[in-house]
């Protein structure tokens, strides 16, 4: 393996857009397979699930996510990372009903915080249920941090034995509700980093190219597509998920760090 290579992550759909908001949403079955095996294609090696059902709205349904999953696996090797977030307004059981498929990794928010117009619900009971589940089913969780309150909540967690052993740490900057993308919010909560823990960033809509940026440098890894970002730069929409992938990856070459392989990221992670 590679010194550090970097391991970027995609996050294909979200739960938050329509087709109305953006043209190039992939929402179907086979639309968000295409869209995870060009992401991988052009670099990516975890894919960041949400899935949508037969009218394009969010959805936590087992099922389609066991079809997603399967059209992925058919078309791409790649670490497939189920949201316990879900749609503002799911219930736990809604959250965590996904987990009973075992993906390798699932993402679960460390805090409750304003989400935009609406209320993004994450209390320690929440938080406590979903880090069983993930646990109970054997899958490698991913922490999202909002702010800083949140990394303290991660160290009483791990106080109380609440956590896993193995966990990955991910940065999201830029919602409105939580910290902001500058530069020095990136470096504050890098601060709190345990040595050697792994951790990533994804910056929301004018942060994501800049926050990606910073962390190739500082040696962490990157989250990149369009449920964070639909725009490849001011005023012109991406075409798709592999454009903006595709843009890191040329970025992180020049800085001389290299990609890391399906493989690289399962051995970095320790999957």
């Amino acid at each position: 393996m590679s010194v550090n290579p970097l391991i970027i992550s995609c996050p294909i759909v979200g739960a938050e857009l329509m087709k109305e908001d953006y043209p190039y949403l992939p929402t179907t079955v086979d639309e968000l397979a295409e869209a995870a095996a060009g992401a991988v294609d052009a670099g990516a090696s975890i894919i960041h699930l949400h899935v949508r059902d037969e009218e394009g709205k969010p959805s936590q349904r087992v099922d389609i996510f066991d079809d997603v999953t399967k059209k992925i696996r058919e078309r791409c090797d790649v670490i497939i990372q189920y949201s316990t977030g879900g749609a503002v307004g799911n219930s736990i059981e809604e959250r965590c009903a996904p987990l009973r498929l075992r993906p390798e990794m699932a993402s679960i928010s460390m805090g409750t915080m304003n989400f935009g117009e609406d209320i993004f619900e994450n209390s320690e009971n929440t938080i406590r249920i979903i880090l069983d589940a993930i646990i109970m089913n054997g899958v490698m969780a991913e922490l999202e941090i909002f702010d800083c309150g949140m990394m303290e909540t991660v160290d009483r967690s791990i106080k109380k034995g609440c956590l896993p052993d193995k966990f990955h740490i991910d940065f999201v900057l830029g919602v409105r509700g939580g910290m902001s993308g500058r530069i020095k919010n990136l470096v504050l909560l890098s601060e709190y980093l345990s040595p050697g823990q792994s951790w990533s960033v994804a910056g929301i809509g004018k942060y994501q190219l800049p926050l990606a940026g910073h962390a190739i440098l500082m040696g962490g890894h990157v989250r990149i597509g369009i449920e964070d970002n639909i725009y490849y730069r001011k005023g012109e929409l991406t075409r798709s998920n592999k454009q903006l992938v595709e843009r890191v990856v040329r970025i992180s070459k020049e800085m001389d760090r290299p990609i890391a392989t399906v493989r690289d990221a399962r051995d970095i992670l320790d999957l």
